[in-house]
């Protein structure tokens, strides 16, 4: 796929850009400047502002998540591997993104209120509205989940196992809590919020986007996983409310970051976290594990398009012909 965005360009110059791209035989996708900025947005910035609060968390309680038995299965071994792989680069690669583009900015700012909004609800214990609210954004981002909604997911538990940097737990250990996934339910909140539908940026995403976007549909698309979910957000059990609290606190630090525009104090965040989890020395090892994670993710996607493309063809095929 090419993306082609004509921004003070003579047509005849944007003419011959196209007629040399088209010799690939890609798939042309027109953009404005303004529409890539909040595609860019939509895709990279929000991802990675959520993806560096994990990694602040993390550093603020003293964690190496690897080595918590909490954090050693299914969706967390994503959180794991995509949020170290982040740290495992420059500062610069993401501040830019992050801090240039006014969209980003606002919807940086958006998932900080999500996860700020949630995280009272769960506190206070405001079963309803909390839960109202969670459905309600999952419902706007992925349908109501109903037998005829046979969209096959992104990730499943194969993938989600295989791609872990924790040692396996002995027999007879005690299987993991169910986590209250509040970084998940703020992002798919911020994208119901700001009326994004992620799928239709599949096509311009990142692979770390899809990574995160098949984490929240592996969440959301089980009934059985989403009500543990809401049951741990808001129940007694409180192993995963230090986390979330530091969580809460990092979001809203890292959206203010952004919003000031202080590329000093992003740089000072970053490397802080970035130190942290290098005295582990598990960054190298995260980035190895996060390329076949991401070599999966997209062979996957290529898959269900294929698929879908099929059915849709098929469905043509079965049309009765006019006349």
């Amino acid at each position: 796929m090419q993306v082609l965005i004509k921004h003070r360009s003579s047509q005849e110059s944007f003419g011959l850009v196209e007629e040399i791209l088209g010799c690939f035989g890609s798939k042309i996708v027109y953009l404005s400047a303004a529409e890539h900025d909040r595609i860019t947005a939509d895709t990279q910035a929000v991802t990675h502002a959520a993806f560096l609060s994990m990694g602040s968390a993390w550093h603020a309680n003293g964690q190496f998540p690897w080595e918590t038995p909490r954090w050693s299965t299914g969706i967390e071994n994503v959180k794991i591997n995509v949020a170290l792989r982040i740290y495992s680069n420059k500062w610069h690669v993401y501040a830019g993104l992050a801090i240039l583009n006014p969209s980003a900015r606002s919807q940086i700012k958006q998932y900080a209120t999500s996860v700020t909004d949630l995280f009272k609800l769960m506190i206070s214990g405001n079963r309803p509205e909390f839960e109202s609210r969670v459905r309600t954004a999952g419902e706007f981002v992925f349908g109501k989940h109903t037998p005829n909604n046979h969209m096959e997911l992104l990730l499943h538990d194969e993938v989600l196992e295989r791609y872990s940097l924790s040692t396996p737990p002995p027999p007879n250990a005690e299987s993991p809590k169910p986590n209250s996934h509040l970084s998940l339910l703020a992002m798919v909140d911020s994208w119901y919020q700001f009326g994004i539908q992620p799928y239709d940026h599949i096509i311009c995403s990142t692979p770390l986007f899809r990574l995160w976007l098949g984490a929240a549909e592996y969440l959301f698309r089980q009934p059985h996983l989403l009500d543990a979910c809401i049951d741990a957000a808001l129940g007694g059990d409180s192993a995963f409310r230090e986390d979330d609290l530091e969580f809460t606190f990092a979001a809203r630090a890292w959206s203010d970051t952004v919003e000031s525009k202080q590329f000093e104090m992003y740089k000072r965040r970053f490397e802080g976290t970035q130190k942290f989890f290098e005295e582990r020395g598990r960054l190298k090892e995260a980035v190895s594990v996060g390329n076949r994670m991401i070599k999966t993710i997209l062979q996957r996607t290529k898959d269900l398009e294929a698929a879908a493309e099929k059915r849709a063809g098929a469905g043509e095929e079965a049309k009765p012909k006019e006349g």
